[in-house]
C-alpha cells in the first residue's frame, strides 16, 4: 500500500491533473470577467431605454437551457442551476449598483416627510444617488413647511401608521398641485383615501416590502396602489424599476386583505410561539442541539422577530380594525382544536390535515423544493 501511495508515476500524474484543474479554473474566472464586461454594456443600454433590470422569463429560460446543457455534459443539473443562479444574482446586483445612479427624472425635487427615520434616510440615499434634489422634513420642521414644499415634484410620507393621515392632511395644502403625493405605510386604504381627499394632484400609494438594512433593491417588491392620475405617477414606479425593484400593482383593498395575512397574522403567530416557549422556559440553546435543520430555520425566524423593535411590530400587527378582527378569528380557530387535542383525536387530525393539503394543492410541492433548498444552505452554514 505504501508503495502505491508513493508511486512516482502517480505523483507526477496527480500534479499534472492539478495543473490542468488550475488552468481550467483560470479560464472560468476569465470567462466570468468577460461576462461581467458584457453585463456592463447591457446596463448602458438599459439606462438609455429605461429598461428593468430583472427579466424573469429570460432568467428562467437561461436556467433551463444550462440545466439541459449540464445534464448532457454529465453534470448534476441542480448544481448547474445553483451555480447560475449565483451568477445571475451577482449580475443583477452589479446592474442594480450602476442603475441606482440612473435618475428617471434627475434634478426633480423629492421631499421625504419623516425623512430622518431609517426608511427616510434609506430613500434619501437612493434618490440623491440618482441625481434628485432631496429635502428632508422632520417633526420640528413644520414651521418651514411652505419653504420645504416649494417646487416639489414628489412628496413621500414616511411616518408611523397612526400619524399618517394627520400628516397627509397637514402637508397637502402646501404642495404644488402637480406634485405626486405618496406614502410608504404598510396599510393602504386609509392613507390613499386621505391623500386623494387632501391633495388635488397625482396620488400613489406604495408599500416597500423591505427594510432600511437592505443592501440592494434587486428583486425587492414594492406594492403600488393607484390613487389618482396614474400616468403622472408612472415615473416614480419607473424609478424603482430602474433600481431593480419589482412593482406589484394592487388595489388598496386587495393589498390590505393580503398584508393582514402576510404581515399581521404571520408576525402575531410568531409572537405567540415565542411567548409560549418563554413562558414554558424552554431551553432554546439546548433544543438546537437536538434539532433538525427545519426546526433551526423556524426558530431562527422566531428569534429574528424578537431581535427587532417591539413598537414597530406592534404598529404593524395592530394597524387596523381589519387586522385585529383577523387575529381574533385566528385565536378562535386555535381554540376550536382544543377538543381534538384533549381527546387525542388522530382521525380528526388526519381528516383536517388532508383537507388542508388538498386546498394548498401544487404549492405544497413548490414549498418542498424551496424549503429543501433553504435547509441545504443552512446545513452548509452550520
Amino acid at each position: 500500500m505504501s508503495n502505491q501511495r508513493n508511486d512516482p508515476d502517480d505523483s507526477g500524474e496527480l500534479e499534472a491533473l492539478r495543473e490542468k484543474i488550475d488552468a481550467a479554473d483560470e479560464k472560468i474566472v476569465t470567462q466570468l470577467a468577460e461576462r461581467q464586461k458584457l453585463v456592463h454594456r447591457i446596463v448602458e443600454i438599459k439606462k438609455k431605454h429605461h429598461l428593468p433590470i430583472y427579466h424573469p422569463a429570460r432568467e428562467e429560460d437561461l436556467i433551463s437551457l444550462r440545466r439541459r446543457q449540464g445534464r448532457d455534459a454529465g453534470l448534476d443539473p441542480d448544481f448547474i442551476e445553483e451555480l447560475y443562479r449565483t451568477i445571475l444574482r451577482q449580475s443583477r446586483v452589479e446592474q442594480t449598483g450602476q442603475m441606482r445612479k440612473k435618475g428617471i427624472r434627475p434634478g426633480a425635487v423629492v421631499l421625504i416627510v419623516g425623512g430622518y427615520g431609517e426608511m427616510g434616510r434609506y430613500f434619501e440615499a437612493c434618490f440623491s444617488g440618482a441625481g434628485y434634489r432631496v429635502r428632508l422634513m422632520g417633526r420640528n420642521d413644520w414651521e418651514r413647511v411652505g419653504e420645504l414644499c416649494a417646487d416639489v415634484d414628489l412628496a413621500i410620507v414616511s411616518v408611523p401608521i397612526e400619524k399618517t393621515a394627520q400628516t397627509i392632511h397637514a402637508l397637502a395644502p402646501h404642495l404644488p398641485e402637480s406634485a405626486v403625493l405618496s406614502d410608504i405605510t404598510s396599510i393602504k386604504q386609509a392613507p390613499v383615501e386621505a391623500m386623494t381627499a387632501a391633495h388635488k394632484g397625482p396620488v400613489l400609494g406604495m408599500h416597500p416590502l423591505f427594510g432600511p438594512t437592505t443592501s440592494s433593491l434587486d428583486k425587492q417588491i414594492v406594492v403600488a396602489t393607484p390613487g389618482r392620475d396614474n400616468e403622472a405617477c408612472q415615473w416614480v414606479l419607473d424609478q424603482f424599476t430602474a433600481w431593480g425593484a419589482v412593482i406589484v400593482p394592487a388595489t388598496a383593498e386587495e393589498h390590505d386583505d393580503i398584508m393582514a395575512v402576510v404581515q399581521s397574522l404571520r408576525h402575531f403567530a410568531t409572537f405567540a410561539f415565542g411567548q409560549f416557549i418563554e413562558r414554558k422556559k424552554v431551553p432554546v440553546a439546548r433544543t438546537l442541539e437536538f434539532s433538525s435543520p427545519i426546526y433551526r430555520l423556524e426558530l431562527g425566524m422566531v428569534g429574528r422577530l424578537f431581535a427587532q423593535d417591539a413598537a414597530m411590530y406592534a404598529e404593524i400587527i395592530f394597524a387596523s380594525d381589519q387586522r385585529r378582527e383577523l387575529l381574533k378569528d385566528y385565536i378562535h380557530n386555535i381554540y376550536e382544536n382544543l377538543e381534538m387535542v384533549e381527546k387525542g383525536d388522530k382521525q380528526r387530525f388526519i381528516s383536517e390535515f388532508q383537507k388542508i393539503a388538498e386546498w394548498f394543492g401544487p404549492f405544497s410541492e413548490q414549498a418542498i423544493r424551496e424549503s429543501s433548498y433553504l435547509i441545504d444552505k443552512l446545513i452548509e452554514r452550520f
